[in-house]
């Protein structure tokens, strides 16, 4: 997620560190590199000037200046001036104090809109809401297809538009509205038209359900992959249909950050979830300070143990947290440990919510292949007892008893013995058991 963006600004983080005291002279050259940085990540212009200077005005400060730690100042001024173009904090999403709340989708065909409805319908259930699943596009009343499959998926009711109702769009939607509020449904999740672009028609429709409907949020669904068409199009919303809040799609594989880091200065609207993955949990409130941070190589803490919480089994975790005291973790906790971190998501994307620095400096460089876990799990289901408790008895006939009767090759058993002293090592570090204790 953000690769390219989060590794170039690390490079300009090290670069403030390595200097003794902060210069108009070396502090110009980080300007200039982290300009650069924002510029091949697709940012706005007007986005990258307005941090530039505000960086430049804070960090030539002579507080920051003479300061014991002027670098450390810097880059914490770099990071809450990024988290003040993300949108400083959470916001949280509305309802209505008069049920149902209505949520109107609005974007661009292909920004993934459609399959963020059933994301944010599964997201509320948490809240213990009853929300309803219905589609209105007047071109394409086939489009209702596609979101009618994802009602079913999910398990959850969808609204049919016919085509008679369809002939007369004002009195349908009134219907709606009637039908919803009647049995209870609570909020209303409307997906809207969507075109490859914008045009009048799409605009007087979408201003037609907005006028009626009344939502309480019109979540404009961007596709962060498209970079500047995604701010471009979102400015265009914001001035024809009037927005509330953003939702970001495929953050999970863009690499340059350009749309995250312009969206909310362009359209001064906040986003509130971003999609990082294809199913359907894979929808996430924004935190602009943890993301600000996760960019800058400081990690993400919190979001890891809210993932833990959420999804890892408590008592295996309190369970794996004693035995980390005691230093008895054995390769059956790892194996438990991998199946509770595959819980979670790609372990690319947990271990990328460490910090890059202290205990966790090369956590990146650490390759855990999800697919490769069932592996893992045959081989050391493959070991008696006393070598899964005692791995350095592991001889070079072992390995070939143990990969035989795994059927892996005798490679793959050293890289999962070589993996396990890795992660046993990083496991003993007091930040990681830190990290443990927060859920046990």
């Amino acid at each position: 997620m953000l690769d390219q963006l989060s590794n170039r600004l690390q490079k300009v983080m090290k670069f403030l560190r390595g200097e003794g005291k902060i210069t108009e002279k070396n502090m110009a050259e980080a300007l200039r590199m982290i300009r650069l940085t924002f510029l091949e990540s697709d940012v706005n212009y007007r986005v990258v000037k307005d941090f530039e200077e505000r960086i430049r005005i804070k960090a030539l400060n002579e507080k920051v200046l003479t300061s014991l730690t002027p670098a450390q100042q810097v880059i914490k001024i770099v990071r809450d001036e990024m988290t003040s173009i993300l949108g400083q904090e959470a916001k949280k999403l509305e309802f209505s104090s008069h049920p149902p709340s209505i949520f109107m989708l609005v974007g661009l065909q292909g920004s993934g809109k459609t399959t963020s409805c059933g994301k944010l319908a599964k997201w509320v259930l948490d809240l213990k809401k009853n929300p309803l699943l219905v589609s209105f596009d007047l071109k394409r009343p086939a489009a209702q297809e596609q979101l009618k499959m994802i009602a079913k998926m999910l398990n959850l009711p969808f609204y049919e538009m016919t085509k008679e109702q369809m002939s007369s769009p004002p009195e349908a939607l009134k219907e709606l509205l009637k039908f919803a509020s009647n049995r209870g449904f609570d909020p209303l999740i409307v997906d809207t038209a969507g075109r490859l672009h914008v045009d009048d028609d799409l605009m007087m429709e979408l201003r037609m359900v907005k006028d009626i409907l009344k939502p309480v949020e019109v979540i404009y669904v961007g596709d962060s992959m498209t970079g500047q068409d995604a701010v471009k199009s979102s400015q265009i919303f914001e001035e024809k249909i009037g927005l509330t809040s953003v939702i970001l799609t495929k953050l999970d594989g863009d690499a340059r950050g350009g749309a995250a880091l312009s969206i909310v200065s362009v359209t001064g609207k906040p986003i509130k979830f971003i999609g990082v993955g294809e199913k359907f949990d894979k929808l996430e409130v924004f935190h602009p300070d943890r993301m600000a941070s996760r960019i800058l190589g400081m990690g993400d803490i919190l979001s890891l143990v809210e993932k833990a919480e959420k999804e890892a089994d408590l008592e295996e975790t309190k369970a794996l947290a004693r035995k980390l005291r005691k230093q008895e973790f054995s390769l059956e906790d790892f194996k438990k440990q991998l199946i509770q971190m595959k819980k979670m998501g790609s372990l690319s994307q947990i271990l990328s919510l460490l910090p890059e620095s202290g205990p966790f400096k090369n956590v990146s460089k650490m390759k855990i292949d999800s697919k490769k876990i069932l592996h893992y799990e045959a081989i050391i289901n493959s070991m008696t007892l006393e070598e899964k408790e005692n791995p350095k008895m592991i001889s070079g006939s072992r390995r070939m008893r143990i990969a035989k009767g795994s059927g892996r090759p005798v490679s793959e058993v050293n890289q999962l013995l070589k993996q396990f002293i890795e992660m046993k090592k990083m496991m003993k570090k007091s930040s990681f058991q830190k990290i443990l204790s927060g859920v046990s």
